[in-house]
């Protein structure tokens, strides 16, 4: 039996919106693609887990439309299913060690269990299911960072029984599920539902402190904290070190897409913060973070968008359907091309990029 394909929105349409492009199983698309699941008595797709959550069972419960027994299955081991669902790279862990994998054609678990976390949040509406809460003690952990690290760590040490604050530098709890991944990838109502349902845990989030500005550990720990656990991030950007890097016009990633998702740039002129982005955009890089910047600047400008990447196609790290939908939607691809020197004007502003051409050669 062939994999259940989710259907997706129109390229042609889709690209001209910040909406989700992926629409999500229906009930009995769901069930149609957890009854190919043949329940191997030793499950590999659990060992490809990070979290090890028990996949055959809360398949099994999908294909029998035991769809809150499969929700509470999953939530024995993922705090996030409905964000992990949708960005989890899955066919490079539980899907690659599925058996169906050998023939090619391995069980969609990420789509499964994006079904079933969506089905929880639009059948309780408003409530939030916390069969997993525990009585909440006086031992205090502090989390720096609400990114999906402090999220899945406090979520953990709650259910745990511990009194959790987590604190956020910026004004809106998510790290970079708020300010990194486009609304079209990972919705900002699913966000808003997975952090409400880290708050009924227990954890308390407070935004904008800055740890070691605001305070540091050391205060913390005499304020009672017992524990920290620091999830504040990969860090900053590392830009190409080539000539004219600093002309304007030229953004890290990063800064882009806070600039977008955190910002609602995406919303101008109903939120006054545009992004200047010009006629043509180049993106240098084959991440799943540069086919975010690459798509999200087509929505921007409607305009000539091109990745720049120095290897070939199948070197890419990001996902196959974020690059299948990429093209789909007209983004150019410049594969075995690096980048030497951005030029500009006198005016400070980039003009172009010069490049040359690569070979693949073997790995030294």
């Amino acid at each position: 039996m062939n994999k259940v394909k989710m259907q997706e929105a129109p390229p042609e349409e889709r690209k001209r919106n910040f909406t989700e492009v992926t629409l999500g199983y229906s009930k009995e698309e769901a069930s149609t693609e957890a009854k190919r699941c043949i329940q191997c008595k030793k499950a590999s797709c659990i060992k490809g887990c990070p979290v090890e959550i028990n996949i055959p069972k809360f398949i099994k419960e999908i294909a029998e439309e035991k769809f809150n027994a499969s929700i509470k299955t999953l939530k024995e081991k993922n705090n996030l299913p409905a964000i992990c669902g949708r960005v989890c790279p899955q066919e490079t862990q539980c899907e690659l060690k599925c058996v169906l994998n050998k023939k090619g054609n391995p069980i969609s678990i990420g789509s499964l269990e994006r079904f079933a976390a969506d089905w929880e949040m639009n059948n309780l509406g408003s409530q939030i299911s916390n069969f997993l809460k525990s009585q909440i003690s006086n031992i205090k952990i502090a989390i720096i960072g609400s990114g999906p690290a402090g999220l899945s760590c406090a979520g953990d040490l709650a259910r745990s029984g511990f009194n959790v604050t987590i604190f956020e530098a910026l004004h809106e709890p998510g790290g970079v599920l708020t300010y990194g991944i486009p609304p079209f990838r990972l919705p900002r109502k699913i966000l808003c539902h997975e952090l409400e349902y880290i708050k009924s845990l227990g954890v308390e989030i407070v935004p904008d402190i800055v740890i070691g500005k605001t305070f540091t550990i050391d205060e913390l720990f005499e304020k009672g904290f017992k524990a920290v656990f620091i999830g504040s991030g990969a860090g900053l950007p590392i830009f190409p070190g080539i000539p004219g890097e600093n002309l304007c016009m030229i953004y890290s990633a990063n800064e882009f897409l806070t600039r977008i998702n955190l910002m609602n740039a995406h919303s101008f002129p109903e939120f006054d913060t545009p992004v200047n982005i010009g006629k043509k955009t180049a993106v240098i890089g084959g991440g799943n973070t540069a086919m975010d910047a690459a798509r999200c600047a087509l929505r921007l400008t409607q305009s000539e968008v091109t990745v720049i990447y120095r290897r070939s196609e199948s070197e890419m790290p990001a996902r196959k359907a974020e690059i299948e939908h990429a093209k789909e939607e007209g983004i150019k691809f410049e594969f075995l091309t690096q980048p030497i020197e951005f030029t500009g004007n006198n005016s400070g502003f980039l003009t172009g990029i010069k490049c040359i051409r690569c070979d693949l050669s073997d790995i030294d």
